[in-house]
């Protein structure tokens, strides 16, 4: 129970956060009063989010300057296509199941009035400009900005003449930074940082030292901070129950969405992505998420995937044994890139809300939707309903209105749960598979070593036997032992 303290703690957070929502929803509690009530929740998250600037960049730069740039780009390769190939794997779920189940078939309480929130919809913003802003976001001008500031086109209203003497409006492109950190940017600089101080060599050893100080440093406040992590979680979780109008219309003209979208998560992440560590490492895959429990219920509780990083990475090393190396140099990347709940949440509102408007997709426009989800999920943010933000891309790349993207974002609070949790699972496993294959190059290596070195003695012992050199030397050693100690000179 000492061992696991933290763990019991923790669950036990989640179960009354929801007891506490629950008790308090009679209260009719006012905006200031809920505000109040998620107040040490909030400073969880603040804390949280204090740290992840240190860890990214600091465990970046030391994890890739500790692995020679061979295993870095096999690591490297390794990782980016278990990324792409779980992501694809997710948004394909995703469109099967909403085909399946078909959530936005009938949905006739969905006008209902207060369900949606109209004010919150994300302006539409074009397909190419949405990866143009990706590319852009990953050189940043300014680091120092790039730790609170990210890049965003924005777009202006222009009168224009044509050549037939008509006047018309144009759309221009206009480049802003909106507040966010632009981890994108932050996570490849550190790693080509760290490259860069590897082959430095001796020079850099003092800069690379510093690095992996400031990295032990930070994993230790984040050990003080999870101690205080199932007080926030309690209090998170009471305050989004009590925040939300009406659970029951919600859940009840919703409801096949609701389904639908956690169903995905739950074959995902309780079957695929198990699968796939079984099948590359031929160990228990239920076990090794059992060391991780705590990590899981933060990414439940805060629905931040980089919220979440600090205890990720102190849980997959301490309970699972993952190299510091490893876990380090694959966990910040995959808390940016990879997104396989946000795939799936992304798919399937995109079929739930081209289902809603009675529009019958095509193979062309389903094709559309796995890849730009794929892709968009690589720069949706780690943030609380980052994910909706890039279903307007989706949306956008298919022709469908964005204005419905209001009742997507009325039950996020309840989703986007489980779409974290898939996502940090993902990076777990992937980090642990990671660490399986670096563990057997290593140990096949020491075997070739051993084989090497047994066939190397084994020669020599030979050679020692039938040389005429040896067996002279052998002789004269046998002559001066039975001489006398005068003719001792002579043999010499």
């Amino acid at each position: 129970l000492r061992r696991n303290a933290l763990v019991v703690l923790t669950v036990s957070g989640v179960v009354a956060g929801v007891a506490l929502g629950a008790a308090v929803r009679g209260a009719a509690l006012g905006p200031a009063q809920v505000a109040y009530l998620a107040f040490p929740g909030e400073l969880l998250l603040r804390m949280l989010r204090m740290v992840i600037l240190p860890l990214v960049v600091c465990s970046l730069v030391s994890g890739a300057a500790s692995l020679d740039t061979r295993s870095l780009g096999r690591l490297g390769g390794i990782a980016l296509a278990y990324f792409l190939g779980t992501t694809l794997l997710a948004s394909g779920l995703a469109v099967a199941l909403g085909f399946i189940v078909r959530p936005g078939a009938g949905a006739s309480a969905l006008n209902a009035p207060g369900l949606g929130l109209p004010g919150a919809v994300p302006t539409g913003k074009e397909t190419v400009d949405s990866f143009l802003d990706l590319v852009r976001n990953l050189f940043p001008a300014n680091l120092v900005a790039a730790a609170f500031r990210t890049y965003a086109t924005e777009y202006k209203m222009l009168l224009r003449n044509t050549t037939s003497g008509n006047v018309t409006w144009e759309k221009i492109p206009v480049g802003t930074e909106i507040e966010g950190m632009n981890i994108l940017g932050l996570v490849l600089f550190a790693l080509i940082l760290g490259v860069a101080l590897k082959k430095l060599g001796q020079e850099g050893e003092d800069l690379i030292r510093f690095f992996n100080s400031f990295n032990e440093a930070t994993m230790v406040l984040v050990s003080w901070i999870m101690w205080y992590v199932p007080i926030g979680i309690m209090f998170l979780v009471g305050s989004k129950i009590v925040e939300m109008e009406d659970i029951v219309l919600l859940v009840t003209s919703l409801g096949k969405y609701i389904f639908a979208s956690i169903l995905g998560h739950f074959i995902h992440g309780g079957i695929i992505l198990p699968l796939i560590y079984f099948a590359s490492t031929r160990q228990n895959p239920y076990r090794f998420l059992l060391g991780l429990i705590t990590p899981l219920a933060t990414a439940f509780a805060t629905c931040s995937s980089s919220a979440t990083l600090p205890s990720m990475i102190k849980c997959i090393e301490e309970n699972n044994g993952v190299d510091k190396r490893i876990s380090r140099f694959i966990l910040p990347i995959g808390a940016t890139v990879n997104m396989d709940g946000a795939a799936i949440f992304q798919c399937m509102a995109a079929v739930f809300i081209a289902q809603l408007n009675n529009v019958d997709l095509n193979p062309g426009q389903i094709f559309t939707i796995l890849v730009t989800a794929t892709a968009s999920s690589v720069g949706a943010a780690g943030v609380p309903a980052g994910g909706v933000l890039t279903i307007a891309i989706i949306l956008e790349a298919i022709g469908l209105p964005t204005n419905d993207l209001s009742l997507i974002l009325a039950v996020d609070w309840i989703v986007d749960r489980t779409t974290t949790v898939v996502n940090v699972e993902g990076d777990a496993l992937g980090a642990g598979i990671l660490n399986y294959l670096n563990e057997k190059e290593k140990k096949d290596k020491e075997q070739e070593l051993k084989e090497v070195n047994v066939e190397a003695v084994a020669n020599s012992k030979s050679e020692g036997e039938t040389s005429p050199l040896v067996t002279h030397k052998n002789q004269v050693s046998n002559a001066t032992s039975t001489a006398d100690p005068e003719s001792k000179e002579s043999v010499l």
